[in-house]
C-alpha cells in the first residue's frame, strides 16, 4: 500500500469525519431521525473501492465522538463498511444508494431505539434511518458520483492510477 494511497483514504476518513461532527451538521447526525450529510461519501467505493475502508474508520471516529456508546461504535461502523463493501460491487451507479439505506436502515434502526431508550416501533425506526440515508446518498451522494464520474481525470487520480 503506498503512502499516496493511505494519505487518500484518510483524508476521506478525515472529511467524513468533518461533515458529521462538524456543528451545524452534528445537530442532525445523531439520533433517531437522523440525516448525515457525511453519508453522501458512501458513493466513492462505487468509484475507487478501496474507500469503503476509508469510510469505515472515518465512521468509527464520527461514532465515538457521537458518545451513543459501544453498541454504535461496533454496530454503526461496521453496518457503514458492509454498505461501502456492497457498494463497491455495484455497477449501475443509479442503484449505489439501494445497499446503503438498506443495510443502515436495519442495522441503525434496531439498535437506536434500544441505545437512545426510546418507545418507538421497529418499522419505525428503519423508516426514520431510511428517509435519512436515502436523502444524503440519493440527493447530496448521487449528483456527487455523477460529478466525479464526468471527470475522468478526477476518477484516475482517486484510483491513484498513473502516479
Amino acid at each position: 500500500m503506498s503512502t499516496l494511497r493511505v494519505t487518500r483514504g484518510a483524508l476521506v476518513a478525515a472529511v467524513y469525519f468533518t461533515l458529521t461532527v462538524l456543528p451545524p451538521l452534528s445537530s442532525f447526525a445523531y439520533g433517531p431521525i437522523q440525516v448525515r450529510v457525511s453519508e453522501a461519501l458512501m458513493v466513492l467505493p462505487a468509484v475507487t473501492p478501496g474507500t469503503a475502508w476509508a469510510l469505515f474508520v472515518g465512521c468509527l471516529a464520527a461514532n465515538l465522538a457521537g458518545g451513543l456508546g459501544l453498541v454504535d461504535l461496533v454496530f454503526g461502523s461496521l453496518a457503514t463498511l458492509a454498505a461501502a463493501l456492497v457498494v463497491a460491487r455495484v455497477r449501475n451507479p443509479w442503484l449505489v444508494p439501494i445497499p446503503v439505506v438498506a443495510i443502515n436502515a436495519l442495522v441503525v434502526g434496531t439498535y437506536l431505539p434500544l441505545v437512545l431508550d426510546l418507545p418507538i416501533p421497529l418499522p419505525l425506526s428503519w423508516l426514520y434511518i431510511a428517509a435519512g440515508e436515502a436523502a444524503a446518498v440519493g440527493l447530496i451522494g448521487l449528483p456527487l458520483l455523477f460529478f466525479i464520474r464526468s471527470r475522468p481525470g478526477l476518477v484516475r487520480y482517486l484510483r491513484g492510477e498513473g502516479q
